[in-house]
């Protein structure tokens, strides 16, 4: 491809979204770029505190569990209270308690406040994609959700790289900068990001409002959620069960780390790319192909015996995970109700909470008793199962999402009925911060989005 043509394919991928997804994008990748509790948590417990492994992994998973607890409160917390002031205490408390984190020494005050990082961070997600799909157009949505996915993984790499260098220096200095730069964040949502939640017209809020139990009743969308929770489970092994494989087949941390940063290169590289590809295809295909692709690139890792063939593994299960990330997400958002996207949110996070509890139990519990090359073959055996579900569950998906062609007249100013036109007369009605022709130029024509 040449630079001209590079440059056209970036700009029609950037292009057409409003900007208030480019402020909450550029939250995300502030966000990222200040991650340092997740990369380096371990270490700083076990060789800065000098606390044993098994404290490491009882602190990492409280910090799990922390997540676990908040993606269905935050869900809740996005619909009820709004995506602006959900986003403003979630990223105010994350700041507050990874700054605290650097400074309690007593294991037990470490492991409470490592459950609260956990629940502060984690809470945000829902209220971030509900808003997502609040601001952009349907048919632009894979489109943004795969741009947010690459913020993501571009801030990780870049802060990966100097977090090592701050650890060397101060490990309490890495925590105040992450604090430091989540406060940043939320000073970007205070000043730059409207309240996008969708308001209902007087006497419609009992009809609108969705409780958990609507969710939980919501068959088809569970099915979504226990599909999910399958893949994630896949994925996860990337951080979880690779490492302990490796070094039992006798590869150093170093070879770890040469083979597992071909995933974020990759996706920081081609995330754009594969946007543009998968952007207008159809989702049971995408689905399926993701899920096949997560097991069976896993699974060949029961084959490699050198850092090229497990870097070679982990080429093919990230080209599943950028597939599979901005097009689950966009289909989460077409199963949501417009007045429970926040809590439908919540649910889908649950489901990668709860693998990233469970993936490290899978994988010593395996490994230990069976050995790694058991592990593999059943990421296989659960792609496979997950490929086989999303096929079945997508025979019959609504053509477009719930609500979404009443979002707009939900999301008017109730005070605009009063001034209707008489009758016979065109109603003019100016657009609101959530109808997508508020930040489109009306010439703007863009193909169809494919069916779910």
């Amino acid at each position: 491809m040449s630079v001209a043509a590079l440059r056209r394919a970036t700009r029609e991928t950037v292009s057409g979204l409003p900007r208030e997804f480019w402020w909450l994008w550029t939250s995300t990748l502030v966000n990222r770029l200040g991650a340092f509790v997740a990369t380096f948590m371990a270490l700083y417990l076990t060789l800065d505190r000098g606390y044993s492994a098994s404290y490491a992994g009882l602190v990492a998973s409280l910090h799990g569990l922390g997540g676990v607890v908040s993606s269905l409160g935050g869900g809740v917390m996005t619909d009820r209270l709004g995506r602006r002031p959900t986003l403003l205490i979630a990223q105010a408390s994350t700041a507050a308690s990874v700054a605290l984190l650097g400074f309690v020494h007593h294991p037990v005050a470490i492991a409470g406040v490592a459950f609260l990082v956990g629940m502060a961070s984690n809470a945000s997600r829902p209220a971030v994609q509900a808003m997502m799909a609040d601001i952009v157009r349907p048919e632009d949505r894979v489109r943004a959700f795969s741009l947010n996915y690459w913020a993501i993984n571009l801030g990780f790499a870049v802060s990966s790289m100097a977090a090592g260098f701050i650890a060397e220096f101060s490990y309490r200095a890495g925590f105040l900068i992450e604090a430091g730069m989540t406060a940043v964040c939320a000073v970007v949502v205070f000043l730059k990001l409207p309240e996008s939640r969708p308001v209902a017209h007087k006497g419609e809020e009992a009809r609108d409002d969705v409780g958990l139990g609507a969710v939980l009743r919501d068959g088809r969308f569970m099915s979504v959620v226990g599909l999910s929770f399958l893949v994630a489970l896949i994925f996860q092994q990337g951080s979880v069960g690779l490492p302990v494989a490796m070094g039992e087949a006798g590869f150093t941390p170093a070879d770890y780390g040469m083979a597992i940063a071909v995933n974020g290169v990759l996706i920081v590289a081609l995330q754009i790319p594969v946007t543009r590809f998968i952007e207008h295809r159809d989702v049971k295909r995408l689905l399926v192909v993701s899920s096949l692709l997560a097991g069976y690139g896993f699974g060949l890792t029961a084959f490699a015996g050198s850092i090229g063939l497990f870097a070679l593994t982990v080429c093919v299960w990230t080209l599943g995970e950028m597939i599979n990330a901005p097009t689950q997400t966009g289909l989460v958002v077409r199963l949501s109700p417009v007045h429970g996207r926040g809590r439908y949110q919540g649910m889908y996070t649950l489901s990668w909470s709860v693998a990233a509890l469970v993936a490290p139990l899978m994988s010593g519990i395996v490994i230990d008793r069976f050995g790694a090359e058991w592990l593999w073959g059943t990421c296989a055996v659960i792609g496979t199962g997950a490929a086989i579900g999303y096929g079945a569950l997508m025979r019959r998906m609504p053509n477009e999402e719930p609500g979404e062609e009443s979002s707009k007249e939900l999301s008017k100013d109730p005070s605009e009925e009063s001034s209707k036109e008489p009758a016979g007369k065109p109603t003019v009605t100016e657009p609101t911060a959530t109808d997508p022709a508020a930040t489109e130029p009306p010439a703007a024509v863009k193909p169809e989005a494919p069916a779910f």
